[in-house]
């Protein structure tokens, strides 16, 4: 990967890090039960979001209203920047962006002829599997956890 060579946190040794994050949630108060309702709550949010009709006045609210928390913390509390690292590992970079490059080009190119049944886009493949409440919830709930990833690094 691009920064393989640069650790994660610079002042904490590799040890310490589990340490630290055991302190960081005795002195918030964050323990294993309230861990446990906070996953209870956002499964169940991703669930009610789920089962919203899409491109409707709720369905907006309902994506909005994550984003905005999540941005509001991430203004609020900026995080610690990790060093770049000395040198970009090209291998690494080219092949993420071989992957990016032929993505944006199946949708593209499904978007450009109308998407006809032998080269469909990404996105119509994907839509009837989206159909099903159970796999539509756990789409939003990866996509809740990931934005929580990206804020908190």
């Amino acid at each position: 990967m691009a920064a393989d060579d640069v650790p994660r946190w610079p002042d904490v040794p590799p040890r310490q890090g589990q340490r630290r994050r055991r302190e960081t949630r005795q002195r918030h108060g964050i323990g294993r039960p309230s861990a446990i309702v906070i996953g209870a709550g956002l499964a169940g949010y991703s669930w009610l979001a789920a089962g919203t009709v899409p491109f409707t006045r709720n369905a907006l609210l309902i994506v909005l209203l994550p984003g905005a928390v999540l941005g509001a913390i991430a203004y609020g509390r900026p995080p610690k920047r990790i060093p770049p690292p000395d040198s970009l590992d090209v291998t690494g970079f080219s092949y993420w962006a071989i992957a990016v490059a032929a993505l944006f080009e199946w949708e593209a190119s499904g978007f450009r002829d109308g998407s006809p049944w032998w080269h469909p886009a990404l996105t119509g493949l994907i839509d009837p599997e989206l159909g099903a409440r159970p796999v539509k919830a756990a789409g939003i709930l990866i996509w809740l956890l990931a934005g929580w990833a990206l804020v908190r690094r």
